[in-house]
Order: structure tokens, then C-alpha cells, then sequence
């Protein structure tokens, strides 16, 4: 026996124990797997309110078969095509060149998609059946937009999910980690696979990150400051000063109860409240509670009194100081907006000024999360949530992740389970693993009043506390920022807010998307932004008309702000004004997990 076949005898006997030890380790989990998901699959659960749109769109086929007939012979056009083309390519031996016309596809990264034969065939055969699903389901006549968008939404979902990346024979990076390995990435993965799924409930919880590599207050949300105030929906944080000298107005932040708030404060390099304390704003920040059974019945009014009226009241306690300025960020900014016209109407004008990160207050165009938002999709919600009084922190996560589903979902599974990963240590993806949970009747409120009727944007078309709610009531300067890639509050949509309020705006477009493209230190130089001083009332002539920018908007920002935040004075110290503090920052309401 040569020492080449030697060497692959013992090869092929480490890699025969290796999948003997994971056959013996995995085989009862994976049984009990299969059991529990046909349990669940022979149920007649439709949650999502897919199938009436799926049901209108077959019966469009039936009635129509040449149409599905014509589809049919396109795909084996283009199938027969690629066929030809491969067995060209094979009988040349040599790689066909790259297609540059073809978007980036991250997915299919590795070098053998592209230099392998075999891998390049069922990539391009991957690619041409799944444009063609969902290019077909486009092409549907007679639905409903909302339908239309719901039938190619999951249509892509599905077809994003049959991925071959997302198979381990098919995936060829698995296939030679498992053998430069011995086998033990396949050992690893299903040990992985084995953490994170619930064998009671058969629910897989993928970790996107080492859940141990950060500590709130330690490597995370490390900004210094205090809690000065605490009702049952909040801790309200006041950061201490960076400057001797402050701008007199304080700066009040709520950010989204959806999540928590320390996506403005990951770490000091990219922590967008340590650089607003270190352009002189006294900054407050309201961390909302992890709201359990007892709190399911806060309302859209109680987040209104509790969280933003009587923050108002403790922060001119903390400060001396009544007026502010004020800055919202995705729902908290849709909450600030109908607080601002309940104010105006009531005659309270303490906030001078506000800033909108990803904000909408028209949901007319609000995205692919109105694909979520139906009629039968919140009553089914409504159903899950009336034992426990709230949503599952989870459900949201998994809501997000979906609108994403390659980056969010199938990455993560490939990098875990097929290649034997272990978890990444990276901020933000802690922070997207940190869910909340969403109280009962403020969550359906949100969702039916805003995203079903649209009935914010309506002079009138809600009230609050009895007072009938008009954004145009709405006078003061407004900083509306927007972000080019946001699919959860897209700029068409916040760019509908500046023919909503009362007074001057200006509106800004950021690069990137819902997160990176509010979170972008100016340090990092990334993610150009676009302004246009003439302000148009059409996004058209608005987007014509626009100036590139290098960099960060925050600059842009603080030079709008700043001239709305009055003289400099000296620094507040949190703690030296009528307010004591409570305990040390991040606090303890951020501390609570699902």
C-alpha cells in the first residue's frame, strides 16, 4: 500500500468515527424534531393570512392555464440553455468568465460556485427557478396590491429558503470544511443545532452571537450616566457631561419600545449618544421596560403620559429647565409626533424642536411590515396575546428577520449549522438577540390605527385622552432623517411627514439602511448622506435636486440643532438638580431578558 492510499485509509476511518459519534449524539433530538414539526405541520393554522392570497392566485392559473403554460416553457428555455451551456464549459474544461452583469450575491461567495463545474450548474439552476417563481406569482392578474405584495413576498421567502447554500451536499464550503476538518465541523454543527433548538416545542433559536461576549455597562452601552427617574414604563437616563459648557436646552431621546435603547450606545466607537454629549447637549435617554402580564394593558396614551409628557416634567426637575428639544426614532418617533400635536392643541410648546431617526407618521407606503399588518393577521395576535397580556419578544425578532431572511436568517444557519461555526462577538447582533416584548393594547393600537387605517396621518383620525390628534397643528422646526435602504420604515414613506406638519422641515437621506444608516459615526467614514436646502414637497424634484455629502449626517444634524438649543451654560451634573439618582446607567429595566 502506497503512502498516498495510506494516507487516505486513515482519512476515511477518522471520518467513519466521526459520523458514527454524530449519528449516536443526535439521532434521538432529530427523531423527536421530525415528530413535533409533522404535529405541527398537520395543523390548520394559517397565522400570516397567506393562504387566501395564495388561493386567488391559483385560481387565477386555473382559469387561465396557458398562462402557467407559457411559464412553464420559459423555465425549460432557460433551463435547456444552461444545460448547453454547461456541457460546453465541462468539454472545454475551463471556467466560463464571470458574468459582471449579474448582481453580488453573497451567498454564493465561495470560489467553487464559481470554478467548479458541477457547483456553477446548480447555482445558475438555483438562480433561473427561483427569479422564475417569483416573476411568475408577479405577474398574477386581478389581486389586490396588498395581496400581490404578500404572494411575492413569501414567494421569495420560500425560494430564498430552497437555496442549495442552504443544503449540505450542495453547499461546497461545507462539504470541504467537513473534510479539511476530519469531519468535526459536522460534529460542531450538530452540537450547535442540539443548543439551539427547544426539543419541547421543536422551536429553533438561531444565535447569531456569543451571548457571553458583552455586558451591559461593561463592553456595552458604556456611555457614563445616571437614573434619575423611573415610573412602570421607563428609566429616564441623564449622561454625564463631556464639555464644560452645555447648550441650554436639554436633548430628550425616545427611541423605539420595539427594541432597547442602547442601539445609540453599542460602544464608544459608534455610540451616538457619547457624541452627542461630546458636542455639549445634555442628553436624556428613556430606556423603556421589558413589559410583562401586568403591564398588557398600557396604552398608546400611557407611552404618551408616562413616556414623554411626564419625562418632560423630570427633566426640567433634573435641570431647572423646561423647554427641549426632542429626538424620536422609529415608533418612538411616530409616539413623539401625535404627542407633539396633543401638545400643541393643549398649548404645551416645552419642546422647541424635534429630530425624527426613521420615523413615519403616513403608513400608506410603509414597507414590507405592512405584509404583517392585516386585518386577520392582528386579530390573530390578539388571540396569542390575551393570556399573557403581551407579544413575545421572539415573535417580533423573528418578524424582522424575516424581512431579511438571507442576511438575518439563512447565514447564520449555514455558518452554525453547516459549517460548525462558533458565534460571532459583534455588538449589534447582540443587540438585535436582546428582543422586547410588546404590551397587548398599545401594540394593537399601533397596529390598526397606524398601519391598517393610516389614521395618524388623518387631521382627527385619532385621539388621545380625548383631544382629536392633527400632525399640522405641529409648528416647530422638524429634522426628518431617512435612510436609502430602510425596507422597515422606507424614505418614500418618512418623506410623507413633510406635507404632514405645520412647520418648516428639513429632510435627509441617509446611505445604508434602518440601523447603519442612523448609527454611523462620523469617525467611520461611511455612508454619504444627500440634503436639499430648497426642500421641495415632491420627492422627485427633492431627489433631483439633492447635494451628495461625504460621510456621516450627524454633522449636518448638529449644525441644524445646535441653532435650536439656545446659549451655552455651564454643565449639569445628573443628580445636582431636584432629581436624586436612582442607580448607575445602562439601569436595571434594560437588564430584563424575555
Amino acid at each position: 500500500m502506497s503512502d498516498q492510499e495510506k494516507i487516505v485509509k486513515e482519512h476515511m476511518e477518522d471520518m467513519t468515527k466521526t459520523f458514527t459519534d454524530v449519528w449516536q449524539k443526535n439521532a434521538s433530538m432529530m427523531t423527536e424534531l421530525f415528530n413535533q414539526s409533522h404535529q405541527m405541520l398537520t395543523k390548520d393554522l394559517d397565522p400570516m393570512n397567506i393562504g387566501p392570497a395564495f388561493s386567488k392566485a391559483s385560481k387565477y392559473f386555473s382559469n387561465d392555464p396557458m398562462k402557467m403554460m407559457e411559464a412553464n416553457y420559459d423555465l425549460w428555455k432557460e433551463h435547456i440553455a444552461l444545460m448547453q451551456e454547461a456541457s460546453m464549459d465541462m468539454m472545454q474544461r475551463q471556467p466560463a468568465p464571470k458574468d459582471s452583469s449579474q448582481p453580488y450575491d453573497r451567498r454564493f461567495k465561495h470560489e467553487d460556485w464559481a470554478n467548479n463545474p458541477m457547483f456553477e450548474y446548480i447555482k445558475k439552476s438555483y438562480l433561473i427557478t427561483s427569479k422564475w417563481m417569483v416573476t411568475t406569482m408577479t405577474s398574477v392578474d386581478g389581486l389586490s396590491e396588498s395581496d400581490k405584495k404578500k404572494i411575492v413576498f413569501h414567494s421569495q421567502l420560500l425560494a430564498d429558503a430552497f437555496s442549495p447554500t442552504n443544503f449540505f451536499m450542495t453547499n461546497p464550503e461545507a462539504i470541504r470544511t467537513m473534510v479539511e476538518t476530519n469531519g468535526e465541523s459536522v460534529v460542531k454543527g450538530m452540537e450547535n443545532l442540539q443548543r439551539d433548538l427547544d426539543p419541547t416545542t421543536s422551536q429553533l433559536s438561531i444565535m447569531m452571537t456569543d451571548p457571553d461576549a458583552f455586558e451591559l455597562g461593561k463592553n456595552i452601552a458604556t456611555t457614563p450616566g445616571k437614573i434619575v427617574y423611573q415610573n412602570d414604563l421607563l428609566q429616564l437616563i441623564q449622561y454625564e457631561p463631556t464639555t464644560a459648557k452645555v447648550h441650554e436646552r436639554p436633548l430628550v431621546i425616545a427611541p423605539p419600545w420595539i427594541n432597547k435603547y442602547y442601539i445609540l450606545d453599542l460602544q464608544p466607537k459608534n455610540s451616538f449618544i457619547a457624541w452627542a454629549v461630546a458636542q455639549g447637549y445634555t442628553v436624556f435617554v428613556i430606556s423603556w421596560v421589558n413589559p410583562d402580564s401586568e403591564l398588557g394593558g398600557k396604552t398608546f396614551e400611557d407611552y404618551m403620559q408616562e413616556g414623554i409628557l411626564d419625562v418632560l416634567d423630570a427633566v426640567e426637575k433634573a435641570t431647572g429647565v423646561k423647554d427641549v428639544s426632542m429626538i424620536g426614532y422609529c415608533i418612538g418617533g411616530t409616539l413623539l409626533s401625535a404627542t407633539l400635536a396633543y401638545m400643541a392643541e393643549k398649548g404645551d410648546d416645552r419642546i422647541k424642536a424635534a429630530t425624527f431617526f426613521a420615523s413615519q407618521a403616513d403608513f400608506s407606503e410603509a414597507g414590507d411590515l405592512k405584509l404583517f399588518a392585516d386585518e386577520v393577521q392582528v386579530d390573530n395576535l390578539e388571540s396569542a396575546m390575551e393570556d399573557k397580556g403581551y407579544l413575545e419578544g421572539k415573535s417580533m425578532a423573528t418578524t424582522f428577520n424575516m424581512l431579511r431572511s438571507n442576511d438575518l436568517i439563512w447565514s447564520f444557519y449555514v455558518d452554525n449549522y453547516l459549517l460548525g461555526k462558533d458565534p460571532l462577538k459583534f455588538d449589534l447582533l447582540y443587540w438585535n438577540a436582546d428582543s422586547t416584548r410588546m404590551p397587548r393594547e398599545t401594540h394593537l393600537f399601533y397596529l390598526r390605527e397606524m398601519y391598517i387605517n393610516n389614521n395618524l396621518s388623518k387631521p382627527g383620525g385619532i385621539s388621545l385622552k380625548g383631544v382629536p390628534i392633527d400632525l399640522s397643528k405641529i409648528t416647530i422646526p422638524i429634522y426628518l432623517q431617512a435612510a436609502k435602504e430602510d425596507h422597515i420604515a422606507p424614505y418614500p414613506s418618512v418623506f410623507k411627514s413633510t406635507g404632514l406638519y405645520g412647520g418648516p422641515v428639513r429632510f435627509m437621506l441617509a446611505g445604508s439602511g434602518h440601523i447603519a444608516g442612523v448609527i454611523n459615526h462620523p469617525a467611520a467614514e461611511k455612508y454619504n448622506h444627500w440634503t436639499n436646502d430648497d426642500q421641495p414637497k415632491d420627492l422627485d424634484q427633492w431627489l433631483e435636486g439633492a447635494e451628495e455629502h461625504k460621510g456621516s449626517w450627524w454633522v449636518d444634524w448638529d449644525k441644524w440643532l445646535s441653532k435650536h438649543s439656545g446659549k451655552k451654560v455651564a454643565k449639569r451634573i445628573p443628580g445636582a438638580g431636584k432629581l436624586k439618582v436612582l442607580e448607575d446607567a445602562p439601569g436595571s429595566y434594560v437588564s430584563v431578558k424575555s
